[in-house]
């Protein structure tokens, strides 16, 4: 099971946090969770008026082998807006876009789209259950 939580946080309102919600998933290969605007495709979207994240952003997929993966998709912009990187434990990996990282499986991390115009950004933390 693939178990997502989303925040939307901007230093500018003072370290506020908006939009918590959760997403949760079996780990049956092909299952497929989405974070972007667009809602009628994404289980987890972030305020309309953040630009900085796409339509459809992130991919968490469910690999033949049960184990999920998670995938910055390309937008419509050869350049985005935006940048990914993806913490787990202490360390931080960049994510490159239209990049794909394996989620450790029985762990948990966070995977954080950050604006590269201001200090808002959407954290998507996950725990990855055996």
């Amino acid at each position: 099971m693939l178990e997502l939580t989303m925040a939307s946080v901007s230093q500018e309102d003072a370290d506020a946090t908006a939009g918590m919600v959760m997403a949760e998933s079996d780990s049956t290969p092909g299952a497929v969770l989405r974070v972007g605007r667009d809602r009628t495709a994404c289980k987890l979207s972030p305020p309309d008026d953040w630009l900085f994240v796409s339509r459809t952003h992130l991919e968490f997929l469910c690999g033949p082998d049960a184990v999920w993966r998670v995938t910055w998709l390309h937008g419509s912009h050869p350049d985005p807006a935006s940048e990914v990187r993806v913490r787990i434990g202490e360390q931080q990996h960049p994510l490159a876009y239209g990049g794909t990282m394996v989620l450790p499986g029985g762990g948990s991390g966070e995977v954080v789209i950050q604006d590269r115009g201001s200090s808002r950004s959407v954290n998507v933390g996950f725990y990855h259950e055996r």
